[in-house]
């Protein structure tokens, strides 16, 4: 094993604990010591709490299920918008102790602590705890954090004592016990095609793989393999990264709509809704696309699928839309209920200057990408969607399939002063109990 922990790296992985719900929970406090679960407007259970968890209720349940397996549960919708305002106010706090915070996920993040014993007057451990103690005091929501000398080694200590929990992993030692306790499955990275690989090899535990020669887990795993070797043994491989998350390599948008429909211009209008929205983010991020996928999915969960190659990456919806209505055509079949709608696309690139082909319209196209621009400053001023595709303004009909108020987010309904359903300040809203 390396180096001792007075010249090893002090690394944080800080884990929310059923992130969804725990916010839900923070800002109702009506709902402590309740079975909560989020994803009712889309059907399915999205998160659930550990309350809800001991009752037997697990990710991706149909909502009839999860009522049979725990009748009193609460269902709510999903609120990405207040998760995500809870998400940077939640790394905000982090970086109060360092600057040196990546954000992995929306609930999970590291801090690299190395070097700031002196200047907090903490030790790493009480750095931890001061951290974790902070952020229950401040947002009302449980995290799991491990500290260990690399990545690695503190995600897993992090969901060692889950939940609200604390777990370190310090000195050599420490360290070799530590890894006895883990199955290699256990492991970031070890998934169960390569569990099973290296259980024909005799590696059960994360002990068993540090204890082979790294030549022979290179030969199993090629470089990753080696790579997670080095850092199961207290190696700082993976580098804490404060840089910019890469462009997406891919972008979706999803509706689903309640009851099931077999409106034909109605699921045409919520699919071009998809697509106009998906195009809004696309041109936010600076990005176009060169291909394009449409999907539904029936009452009974079943998926319909296609796509298309474009002949040029672009980040116009209107260049787009006739693509996607066609698409539609192909998977859209009568007398079936559809529940959902979605639009994806990959090999995202950097947006830039058109890329024309040589019998190509190119005042067409340049005009194309200039409507786009006008259109998102509009949105920008009066609302999302404000101005649209043609298409879509027959969702204005529809208002039963879009769910009633018990399927939007409290953050869509429960509007301070001044606010629209579209345009919202960008602070979460609690609830005070009295």
């Amino acid at each position: 094993m390396p180096s001792s922990e007075n010249t090893a790296k002090a690394i944080l992985h800080v884990d929310g604990d059923a992130f969804f719900a725990s916010v839900e929970e923070s800002l109702d406090p009506s709902l402590k010591g309740k079975p909560v679960i989020t994803g009712k407007e889309r059907g399915i259970a999205a998160s659930m709490n550990y309350e809800a968890k001991r009752r037997g209720v697990t990710r991706a349940m149909t909502l009839r299920e999860v009522k049979r397996v725990c009748p009193d549960c609460v269902i709510l919708p999903n609120d990405y918008e207040t998760y995500s305002l809870v998400s940077k106010r939640l790394f905000t706090i982090l970086k109060r102790f360092t600057p040196e915070v990546e954000e992995a996920s929306i609930d999970e993040g590291y801090a690299d602590i190395t070097g700031l014993r002196r200047p907090l007057r903490m030790t790493y451990e009480e750095i931890a705890l001061k951290m974790k103690e902070t952020v229950k005091n401040e947002l009302g929501i449980p995290v799991s954090i491990g500290l260990g000398s690399s990545k690695t080694i503190a995600k897993i200590c992090s969901k060692w004592k889950k939940p609200d929990g604390f777990y370190a992993v310090r000195g050599e030692h420490d360290l070799t016990r530590f890894l006895a306790q883990v199955s290699a499955s256990q492991v970031c990275g070890i998934g169960p095609n390569t569990t099973a690989l290296l259980g024909k090899h005799g590696i059960y535990t994360a002990l068993d793989y540090v204890s082979r020669p790294e030549p022979v887990i290179r030969k199993l795993m090629g470089k990753i393999g080696s790579e997670l070797w080095r850092e199961l043994r207290g190696e700082y491989v993976y580098p804490v990264s404060t840089a910019a998350p890469p462009p997406q390599a891919s972008l979706s948008k999803v509706k689903t709509f309640t009851p099931p429909t077999d409106d034909a211009e109605f699921v045409r209008a919520q699919l071009l809704r998809n697509l106009e929205s998906a195009f809004i983010k696309l041109r936010r991020h600076g990005l176009r696309t060169s291909n394009i996928y449409v999907f539904l999915r029936d009452s009974d969960f079943r998926g319909y699928y296609a796509g298309a190659e474009l002949t040029r990456p672009t980040s116009s919806t209107l260049e787009v839309a006739a693509v996607a209505a066609a698409l539609l055509v192909k998977i859209f079949k009568k007398n079936v209920r559809y529940r959902q709608t979605g639009v994806a696309m990959n090999r995202l690139t950097a947006d830039g200057d058109v890329q024309l082909d040589l019998f190509e319209d190119g005042c067409r196209a340049k005009a194309m990408r200039r409507l786009s621009m006008v259109a998102d400053q509009v949105n920008a001023r009066f609302g999302k969607h404000t101005l649209h595709l043609a298409s879509t303004d027959v969702l204005g009909r529809f208002q039963q399939h879009l769910g009633d108020r018990g399927d939007l987010a409290g953050r869509k309904v429960e509007l301070i002063p001044g606010e629209t359903f579209r345009q919202h300040i960008n602070i979460p809203v609690w609830k005070i109990a009295v």
